[in-house]
């Protein structure tokens, strides 16, 4: 396919922008939209496989429905002159694969926020029931202004339906990045993507891969059975927390990491916000309570035990106030009194001889 050509009657290829194992990019003009595209055309021997081509439309299907700021749009996808192709929304600049090789590594302020928008592309993607099975760097295309979109999702997944054998040597980048259950041949889920991210982002810090071989072979049995070094070892100023959150991503266990891009990405950007916690308190601070794990009850209040309460003790009488009370006594009418009470009882002898005196005892 060359430049000039006009692919299916529409599309006017303007310039070949690469090529790689298994395809070549153009940028064109779509003149009925008035619009400019890429086309990925795939080679001949892709192209001439009835089975691979199946899974090509339907998969090409599926990304089309796709719409997120951080996924590149497909288009149109087709076949023409026996070759297979897809249209996609053009991007200007660089895919993250060119932009590591320049620069050699990238800070955790420039490189983290490139990953949480993957991980918003991914994790819509997840959420629409598709996996991508082949996050690499090749496939994330950095427009200039910094916005990140994850490309090649009908491609991926076609491929990914091929037996190993056929696919082994697709894209030779692509081992780099397998997940240890892809590298043994299993179907890929939302965590096997979850996998290369981690993949992608201890590239992007620290300007290498974990595991590096020259054989896919080898590469896979480092991927299924291998420690990776630690990046601080590559990186000793790396905050702790995020150590530990790369780590618990390349898990060789899909139960082990978190379960989808949406979940990495709310962890990295609580990290953004507060890069002193540790793993654990980020990935506590994300869990959401469900069906499976209700929220814990509220604690037991136990019942008041009855407490003592001691009276209130009867205020002092002042003597002062004494005083006064007998000074308030009517003295006088008191001694009228007594001296009444000792007249009245005087004349009790003169009563009493009086009566005797008219009533005298009987002998």
């Amino acid at each position: 396919m060359n430049e000039g050509t006009l692919l299916n009657g529409r599309y006017q290829l303007l310039e070949k922008l690469g090529s790689g194992g298994m395809a070549e990019v153009f940028r064109a003009r779509d003149p009925i939209l008035d619009r400019i595209v890429a086309i990925k055309v795939l080679r001949q021997d892709y192209s001439n496989n009835p089975e691979f081509q199946e899974h090509f439309r339907t998969e090409a299907r599926a990304a089309a429905n796709l719409s997120h700021p951080n996924i590149v749009t497909v288009h149109d996808f087709g076949f023409a002159e026996n070759l297979l192709f897809i249209v996609m929304e053009y991007i200007p600049g660089k895919d993250l694969k060119q932009l590591i090789r320049q620069r050699g590594r990238f800070t955790v302020e420039a490189g983290i926020p490139l990953i949480i928008q993957a991980c918003a592309g991914l994790g819509y993607a997840h959420r629409a029931g598709l996996v991508h099975c082949d996050v690499k760097p090749h496939n994330m295309l950095v427009s200039p202004d910094g916005r990140l979109k994850v490309t090649d999702f009908g491609i991926a997944r076609a491929l990914a339906t091929m037996m190993p054998d056929e696919k082994a040597d697709v894209v030779w980048g692509s081992p780099l990045y397998f997940s240890p259950e892809q590298a043994r041949g299993e179907a890929p889920a939302p965590a096997s993507d979850v996998y290369s991210l981690g993949v992608v982002m201890y590239e992007l810090l620290s300007g290498t891969t974990p595991f590096t071989a020259t054989t896919a072979d080898e590469l896979a049995r480092l991927h299924v059975s291998a420690r990776p070094i630690p990046i601080r070892e590559y990186i000793p100023e790396i905050p702790t927390a995020l150590e530990e959150i790369i780590t618990k991503v390349l898990s060789k266990e899909p139960a082990a990491r978190y379960r989808t891009a949406d979940q990495l990405g709310r962890v990295l950007q609580k990290f953004g916000t507060q890069p002193d916690l540790r793993a654990p308190e980020l990935e506590t601070a994300e869990r959401i309570p469900t069906k499976e794990t209700p929220p814990p009850p509220p604690p037991r209040l136990e019942p008041a035990k009855p407490r003592y309460i001691p009276p209130e003790p009867t205020p002092p009488v002042d003597e002062p106030e004494l005083a006064s009370a007998f000074d308030e006594i009517d003295w006088v009418s008191v001694g009228l009194g007594l001296l009444a009470v000792v007249a009245v009882g005087g004349l009790i002898p003169f009563w009493m001889m009086v009566y005797f005196a008219y009533n005298p005892p009987l002998p």
